[in-house]
């Protein structure tokens, strides 16, 4: 079966949304693209230039190569201050681990909201190759007690895998949002790739008996993961 390709205009739209909604906190964000361009351009031209060659053919690979290089600094300026301007937005927000769990690569499955009380204390369950993580966000006190009753239920069903437990927030003990993703992945690697899916068959009792919960939206619910996938091209 084909991988299905996102249209070039609707890569256009999302990356138009994409920077109107971080232009909302970094007002700065076009000039550090546009910098981050011409700077990668004219590295990319003289690069280019000082390489053999001469006439016609030079100007061509020296221009070409400075267009590219000067496309993918600006990317990867843009990318990194979007993202940034987007974990500025949704910090504070019910669900922002969420959205910011689906930055996540593959080989890990990100179930939000596992757990939840009245206060909207929620918990998130990721399953990768350190384990089970267990992520928190709310009030710190009521989400430690979420916390601890998740993890004795996930222990009853997979005793033997490695249970991780996360506190988002920026008070000591706790991972700041846009550190999340980096903290998840260095957990380690407790799980085989192979046995992941096991872990989540198994973690299907829990689930079928807990009622779901739809979580506030945010300002980019759902973008991140999208985000990350235009930024490469796709």
């Amino acid at each position: 079966m084909s991988t299905p390709v996102t249209p070039p205009s609707s890569r256009r739209a999302q990356f138009v949304q994409t920077y109107r909604m971080a232009k909302k906190t970094d007002r700065r964000l076009g000039l550090w693209t546009l910098g981050a361009f011409v700077l990668g351009a004219l590295l990319g031209f003289f690069g280019m230039w000082l390489l053999p060659g001469q006439g016609l053919l030079q100007w061509v690979f020296s221009c070409l190569g400075g267009f590219l290089l000067g496309v993918l600094f600006a990317l990867i300026v843009f990318g990194r201050r979007a993202q940034r301007a987007a974990f500025g937005q949704m910090e504070g927000q019910t669900g922002a681990a969420a959205s910011a769990l689906t930055l996540l690569k593959r080989g890990w499955k990100t179930y939000p909201a596992v757990g939840f009380n009245k206060q909207q204390d929620v918990v998130h369950r990721v399953v990768g190759p350190p384990g089970i993580v267990l992520v928190g966000e709310g009030n710190p006190g009521r989400v430690k007690q979420l916390l601890a009753t998740e993890r004795r239920r996930h222990e009853r069903v997979v005793s033997d895998v490695p249970v991780h437990e996360v506190i988002v927030g920026n008070d000591e003990g706790q991972v700041p949002l846009p550190k999340l993703v980096r903290h998840v992945t260095k957990l380690g690697r407790s799980v085989k790739p192979a046995e992941i899916t096991d872990v989540v068959n198994r973690l299907k009792a829990i689930d079928s008996v807990r009622p779901n919960v739809p979580l506030p939206k945010g300002p980019v619910p759902t973008s991140m993961k999208g985000m990350r996938g235009n930024l490469r091209g796709r």
